[in-house]
């Protein structure tokens, strides 16, 4: 992005915050083009609910970006997420405080026992997983995809959640881990779904599957819910 039709001053004075941010980055925007790369959306498609948020998970509501309503199509982003924030929250606070009248069965959780577990003793090892999944959905499964990239994806994704999973079971949990963890299956979910879907749609777009396809591919969980397209 060019901005050097305006006057440096003007820019510092107007934008000072991004002028601080992108000067630390080593880029001058006074006398140099900002580089842009598009943001990405991880998930696009929601928890698929009724109309009080309700999913198909006993006592599990989802509501705004995260919920799959069919109110507004496919866009589930921004303005549309928080008006549907608003009803379906109102919506399933008065359903949650019905079933809350009916009683909660209650569960004991035991006491966490990390058995052998040890200290981590490699924790870089974690963020260099990290990065690696974050740059392999950028490569592989980002705005253009392949059938030959969602393969190598997925075929990656499996091996780095078998070494994640050897982190997770050998040493003592630490919030970066199970963040690492829950990232990677997530990621893994995305390849499997993108790699079912054979056409192009919205935001997903597969170069061996240019066209959409005007069959349902979505399909709704049961009498009630409505569908949604990823």
């Amino acid at each position: 992005m060019d901005s050097s039709n305006k006057e440096a001053e003007f820019i510092r004075d107007r934008f000072p915050a991004i002028y601080e941010t992108c000067l630390q980055a080593g880029v001058d925007i006074t006398k140099e083009p900002i580089p842009v790369v598009p943001a990405v959306h991880y998930v696009c498609g929601g928890v698929k609910v009724d109309v009080n948020g309700k999913t198909d998970v006993e006592r599990l509501y989802a509501i705004g970006e995260t919920a799959g309503t069919g109110f507004h199509g496919a866009n589930r982003l921004a303005s549309n997420s928080l008006l549907e924030a608003a009803v379906l929250a109102h919506n399933a606070s008065e359903v949650s405080l019905e079933e809350i009248k009916m009683g909660i069965p209650q569960v004991e959780i035991p006491p966490w026992d990390p058995g052998e577990a040890t200290d981590p003793d490699e924790l870089v090892v974690i963020s260099h997983l990290w990065d690696e999944v974050r740059r392999l959905m950028v490569n592989y499964v980002g705005i253009v995809r392949t059938n030959k990239r969602l393969m190598r994806a997925r075929d990656r994704l499996e091996f780095l959640n078998k070494e994640i999973n050897t982190f997770y079971w050998d040493f003592h949990l630490v919030p970066d881990l199970v963040e690492l963890r829950n990232i990677a299956q997530v990621a893994e979910l995305i390849v499997r779904m993108a790699r079912m879907r054979k056409e192009s749609r919205g935001t997903h777009y597969n170069k061996d599957f240019p066209n959409q396809s005007h069959e349902v591919v979505d399909t709704v969980m049961k009498k009630g819910y409505s569908p949604i397209s990823g």
